[in-house]
């Protein structure tokens, strides 16, 4: 009778890293995407040039290729739970300040800040899931992906009311702070109370997945996939406030992009990690991507509510692809090193895309040419994540490949 009492603690303990997952996963995106929906009104308000605007939108990509290129040797310095609290810290005084100043440059900077601990956040949640799900690792990413999505959607739905009821674009972008501060409270238990987790070493690096070709596809395949994404929650508001709509239904449009993603990320990553090959369902999501770009070029206002779900569903495979990293690695070693790896060369690569509309659309003054640039995009994304789709393990391919149990079903 009594060796069964410790089982509620643990229980107790498991709820509380998936509250922790789940809260932290809502706080992944505000800091990146809630200034599209605003992007006219700060550019104004701060005296922003189109180029400097595209270097504000592609911010994002360049902190999760820097950061997130850390967060592993952190984590195995200072302890995963550790890191993510500290992360969530730097968002809060990134969001926070960054609605306090008057200039482009400390904007940009605390931005910068916000953009870290999202960085590190993002890169040590798989490894978080494979650690403490290992055997739900399909379920699991399903979660935190839609936790991810509906968060998401709010800060692209609701930027410009909140900005409207509370006086201007501060408002909105400032009020993420605050659910960033709220969603770090799980995790300052999970700190004291579970030491023998943050012990846990990394045997794994960095260099080691980049000598495996599965590392380098994934990498290439995340980088397109988040260059499609950014560039469209970057810049698909102002498109749609090009195309005649006014700031608060261009808002709701990208948001109808986000949460196309929210009912398939409940369904998506299951799927997934059920079949040990990938490629059926990598195709029929990409294959939205094109549809729905053409139609944005024939009919931008009049198709745009279509357009938006089928964009919408081909940037599922973002939470597609979080879900092969856990499936493509044995162990959370494995799972943390191919999940830096991934981001932050994949970030570095998906730079180019927000930068480069930006640019784009400057020189040409419309949408056509931007377009068609994300449209030929799509090509080398697919051949390389059909490749990556394919079964195997990372840890197979590196030199001296590390004694690990298998792997338990991920569903």
């Amino acid at each position: 009778m009594s060796v069964s009492r410790p089982r509620p603690a643990l229980s107790a303990q498991r709820l509380l890293v998936l509250v922790g997952i789940l809260t932290v996963s809502v706080n992944l995106r505000p800091a990146a995407v809630s200034v599209g929906p605003v992007l006219e009104e700060v550019t104004d308000g701060l005296d922003m040039s189109h180029t400097v605007a595209g270097v504000l939108t592609s911010l994002p990509v360049l902190a999760f290729a820097g950061f997130g290129a850390l967060a592993p040797w952190a984590a195995a310095r200072l302890g995963v739970h550790r890191v993510t609290l500290l992360a969530l810290g730097c968002v809060v005084a990134g969001l926070g300040g960054r609605s306090l100043v008057d200039s482009a440059a400390p904007f940009l900077l605390l931005t910068m800040v916000a953009l870290a601990g999202m960085a590190a956040a993002n890169v040590l949640l798989p490894s978080l899931i494979k650690l403490h799900f290992p055997n739900r690792i399909g379920l699991m990413t399903a979660a935190y992906t839609t936790s991810l999505a509906i968060g998401l959607t709010a800060s692209l739905m609701l930027t410009v009311p909140i900005s409207d009821a509370f006086g201007g674009w501060r408002a909105g972008l400032g009020v993420w702070a605050v659910l960033a501060a709220v969603s770090a409270l799980p995790w300052l238990s999970l700190i004291v109370h579970d030491k023998h987790v943050e012990r846990a070493r990394h045997e794994i690096s960095l260099t080691d997945i980049a000598r495996t070709r599965l590392g380098w596809l994934m990498a290439v395949f995340f980088g397109l996939q988040s260059l499609q994404a950014y560039s469209i929650f970057g810049w698909f508001a102002q498109l749609w406030r090009d195309s005649g709509y006014s700031p608060t239904m261009a808002g709701n449009l990208v948001g109808v992009v986000a949460a196309v993603s929210i009912p398939l990320s409940l369904w998506l990553p299951a799927a997934a990690a059920r079949r040990t090959d990938q490629r059926g369902i990598l195709l029929c999501v990409m294959a939205c991507y094109p549809l729905g770009y053409l139609g944005l070029m024939v009919a931008p206002h009049s198709l745009a509510l279509p357009c938006a779900i089928l964009v919408g569903i081909g940037a599922c495979t973002f939470p597609l692809v979080l879900t092969m990293i856990g499936l493509r690695t044995r162990t959370p070693a494995g799972t943390a090193a191919l999940s830096g790896f991934t981001q932050s060369v994949g970030y570095i690569l998906a730079a180019v895309g927000p930068f480069t509309m930006g640019a784009l659309y400057d020189a040409t003054g419309g949408w056509q040419v931007p377009l068609w640039f994300l449209v030929a995009l799509t090509i080398p994304q697919l051949f390389v994540g059909l490749r990556a789709a394919r079964p195997g393990f990372v840890e197979d391919q590196l030199p001296h490949p590390p004694h690990v149990s298998p792997p338990g079903r991920g569903n």
